[in-house]
């Protein structure tokens, strides 16, 4: 049986329009630096950010939105920050900032499968359950 290893997380938030601080969860930022492991998925809700701000740009957002998980992967084409050992990526990407594009505070975990970690932390935390037909 494989042992634990101990992972950081960040959620992916949109805030439309920072001066109401509102927003939407659409992603999970998973990492493991004794697994040299660095992912990020996207799972943007077009319909729930529009919700909050109906002018915004989806388009934009989708593009930006992008470069996480190219930063996270690295290697040609991820830019300057790509180019950085993976555990400078994550706390690039994590950084406290006042944008459209966020991220939560960093929480820990322990686990043996990433790939299940991610799918659980998407559930959880970006996707959203439909409501029980009456």
């Amino acid at each position: 049986m494989r042992a634990h290893d101990t992972y950081d997380y960040a959620v992916i938030r949109v805030v439309p329009r920072v001066e109401r601080e509102e927003f939407v969860n659409v992603g999970i930022i998973l990492s493991c630096e004794s697994n040299q492991y660095l992912e990020a998925r996207i799972e943007l809700d077009a319909a729930r950010v529009s919700a909050l701000d109906p002018g915004i740009d989806i388009e934009a957002l989708r593009r930006h939105l992008d470069t996480i998980p190219a930063i996270c992967r690295g290697g040609a084409g991820s830019g300057p920050i790509g180019q950085l050992p993976l555990r400078a990526r994550f706390h690039w990407l994590t950084a406290k900032r006042s944008a459209i594009i966020q991220t939560s505070p960093v929480h820990m975990g322990k686990c043996a499968d990433m790939a299940a970690t991610m799918e659980h932390l998407l559930d959880r935390m970006v996707r959203v359950k439909s409501a029980p037909s009456p």
